[in-house]
């Protein structure tokens, strides 16, 4: 999703020739297969916006998986990245990388602080190295090579792109679905699992995108004077949170389903709030654009699309 909408932001704001590649061409797990790639493309920026992702069910349910294959991609783009004169990286981590019971909002300092969050642990620990991966090849090989790696943090994702799958999907992409397959059945209530009460903060996929490439082409003086060799990291954020309860109204509304919501305390809610402290970024002169409603109605649109070209199964 996000590495489509860069794809994207990019062919809009530039003429360079951009290279992609996807899974079924290239198995980013695969060492020698990512070596070769990049001894023949020689690419002069790479955007690291590959990864294995999904909501608390598959976090929970694919553990291995997840730390696995997020930690041999990254270790092979980033050490092949280097090893082929790739002076400008930018590796898209995640919000989860901080502490449970961290602060709100949560400001870059706060990483490695606390015990994180178990139910997506696993992805987490993948996605801190990815960080340190970045931060420690600028401290070797920076002035040596002349290389500057740098990371950001986005919050929640949704927009075009996205996957809803019924079980391995984030939550707006997944309550899309449900409310429109309730609507299309005419059930009478649709089941949201946990409370409803948690806060979390959203950012429409194609804000994140224009963010990365802002971020990417920063002068490195002014990304220095925000960050610190080994806390080089940047949130990237919407600037304000929602229920998990208010969300699920607000895309009742956008779906048009006119029946009732069920929320199921059995199941796990996660962190009680995840809201992103972007005051870094906000300070270098970006800020999101896209309104939560304005977003959830292209998502939606999206989905219908995805459904109608049979890709969504």
């Amino acid at each position: 999703m996000v590495g489509s909408a860069i794809v994207k932001c990019l062919q809009r704001s530039t003429d360079s020739h951009i290279v992609t590649r996807t899974r079924q061409e290239l198995d980013l797990i695969d060492q020698a297969a990512v070596n070769a790639f990049f001894e023949f493309e020689k690419p002069d920026q790479v955007y690291l916006a590959a990864a294995k992702v999904g909501g608390i069910y598959a976090n929970n349910t694919f553990p291995a998986e997840f730390i696995y294959q997020n930690l041999m991609v990254q270790a092979n783009v980033i050490d092949a990245a280097f090893r082929n004169g790739v002076k400008k990286l930018l590796f898209l981590g995640s919000s989860c990388i901080y502490p449970r019971s961290v602060a709100q909002p949560m400001a870059e300092t706060s990483l490695l602080t606390d015990t994180l969050e178990p139910t997506n642990e696993p992805y987490a620990i993948a996605k801190i190295a990815g960080i340190k991966l970045c931060e420690s090849y600028n401290r070797q090989y920076g002035l040596s090579h002349g290389i500057d790696y740098r990371s950001v943090m986005p919050t929640n994702l949704y927009g075009p792109g996205d996957n809803y799958h019924p079980e391995n999907s984030h939550v707006i992409p997944g309550l899309i679905r449900r409310f429109h397959e309730a609507k299309i059945s005419q059930a009478p209530k649709v089941v949201i699992w946990g409370t409803g009460h948690p806060l979390r903060e959203f950012l429409f996929v194609e804000d994140m995108a224009q963010a990365s490439v802002f971020v990417m082409n920063l002068a490195q003086s002014e990304y220095e004077r925000q960050t610190q060799p080994m806390l080089s990291h940047i949130n990237v954020g919407f600037g304000s949170d929602i229920s998990i309860k208010e969300l699920a109204q607000a895309i009742r509304d956008v779906v048009g389903f006119s029946g009732g919501l069920e929320f199921d305390p059995s199941k796990p809610d996660g962190p009680p709030r995840k809201l992103m402290d972007s005051s870094r970024l906000n300070a270098l002169g970006w800020s999101a654009k896209v309104g939560l409603v304005e977003g959830l109605k292209m998502a939606y649109k999206d989905f219908l699309a995805q459904l109608t070209h049979s890709h969504v199964n």
